[in-house]
């Protein structure tokens, strides 16, 4: 698959290099695996000279080892000498930046962390004392969020506040994955587009696994899932063992119980037979794997909530996959093909208002878009997007059959909205289905 978008994202890169040959730039990069970090960097740095460094799992003395031979190989910095510990290495290359313009990489720069945490106070120090004279582009990747927020936000930390730039990649948005699949199949359905958006997310790696395997089809992609060699079979687990560590059996059966449809906290608990408070709350802030949902302008603080998997893929992996892994293990694939089949109108009636709301916000018209309900679970709305600013928005019923909305009962939902929230609002009444996508 050729590479889309990120045209914002080079610009800062294409900025960050510029400015890179006056004053030092410390450059943070985080998103979730296979998002597209490394793919991006290597897009902006096409017919130019820098160093790659993977912060493999090895020790210290390994994979300074390492990095000494890709220095040399890559840029021709030439260290003498063997050196074991990362702090000499890296003042190696900011003193050679007192010399010379460099551009330095290292991607999964989290795994430091488990490989020895000193090494941040040693970065911090050197960064320190180098940092005024070296002209130097560092950029760093990582992935696992919990570990890079500890890293670069937690002002306990010895690298807090000393990135000079950093943001957080996305996965592809809508209009992308348009694009992407129109140039796959002119011809694509609204039902490809939304299986598309339901197994990926917009994520990099996924949609790229997907075109280039010519599933451009919703029966094709799901086909392709249930393979015996399918890369997305195992994938939940490849991407949340490492974040969870000794705790995953109870993070696992969270988001299976999510997934399924149990989203309350009292269910949650009821069905797992303990308090997961604390997981929770871990899930949702320290992982930023789940959300909580409230009713659109609820107090923060009110009682009417549930929980909801944001990611995408996750959601699809511990609805149709993660349960049944046993299937798997037994070579089943059919009918785990089968029961996909069977639960996935059911799935994508939700994935469908998640679709027209990430729609809705991408339009850059609506600072919120949510869903509405009243405190008894009833007149519930599929989406309400507002404009704080110019007092409008839209209310929306949405079905995968447009001939089952009823503007009507719209209508009548809408008058149930609090005057103290919406009262100031003119708001339009829409019926989106699959046909509107």
């Amino acid at each position: 698959m050729k590479f889309y978008d990120r045209i914002k994202e080079l610009e800062i890169l294409q900025e960050n290099e510029i400015q890179s040959f006056e004053n030092a730039v410390f450059m943070v990069m985080m998103g979730r695996r296979r998002v597209g970090k490394t793919s991006l960097v290597t897009k902006a740095m096409e017919g130019k000279e820098y160093a790659y460094l993977f912060v493999s799992k090895d020790s210290e003395a390994l994979l300074c080892h390492s990095f000494q031979r890709d220095l040399e190989q890559q840029i021709g910095l030439s260290v003498y000498g063997e050196i074991t510990r990362f702090k000499d290495l890296f003042e190696v290359i900011m003193k050679e930046a007192q010399k010379r313009h460099l551009t330095i990489v290292f991607d999964e720069f989290q795994m430091l962390y488990k490989i020895n945490p000193a090494i941040f106070g040693d970065i911090q120090n050197v960064w320190d004392r180098y940092k005024g004279t070296a002209k130097i582009n560092l950029i760093v990747l990582g992935s696992i969020q919990s570990l890079m927020k500890r890293i670069f936000e937690e002002s306990s930390e010895p690298l807090y506040g000393r990135p000079t730039s950093k943001f957080t990649l996305r996965p592809f948005t809508i209009d992308v994955l348009k694009q992407i699949l129109r140039d796959a199949n002119p011809n694509y359905q609204p039902e490809d587009l939304l299986c598309l958006y339901a197994i990926t997310g917009g994520v990099a790696k996924y949609v790229e696994l997907l075109i280039d395997a010519k599933c451009y089809t919703k029966e094709k992609m799901l086909n392709y899932v249930c393979r015996q060699d399918s890369y997305f079979l195992t994938e939940g687990k490849d991407l949340l063992n490492q974040e969870f560590g000794a705790e995953s059996g109870t993070y696992f059966s969270i988001l299976q119980v999510i997934a399924a449809g149990k989203t309350k906290r009292s269910e949650i608990d009821s069905i797992l037979q303990k308090d997961t408070g604390a997981f929770l709350q871990n899930l949702e802030g320290r992982y930023d794997l789940i959300s909580r949902v409230k009713p659109l302008l609820a107090k923060q603080n009110g009682k009417v909530t549930s929980y909801e998997i944001h990611d995408n893929f996750l959601r699809f992996w511990f609805r149709f996959i993660y349960p049944y892994q046993s299937l798997i293990e037994r070579n089943l694939f059919p009918l785990l093909r089968s029961n996909m089949t069977n639960g996935y109108d059911g799935f994508t009636g939700r994935t469908l208002e998640r679709y027209f709301q990430d729609m809705m916000m991408e339009t850059g018209r609506f600072t919120q878009a949510g869903n509405w309900w009243d405190r008894k679970g009833q007149n519930e709305i599929d989406l309400i997007a507002i404009n704080e600013f110019d007092h409008t928005g839209i209310v929306a019923e949405i079905k995968r059959n447009a001939q089952k909305i009823s503007v009507q009962k719209l209508k009548e939902k809408v008058t149930e909205l609090p005057g103290k929230d919406f009262g100031a609002y003119h708001l339009e009444l829409k019926a989106l289905s699959l046909e509107d996508m």
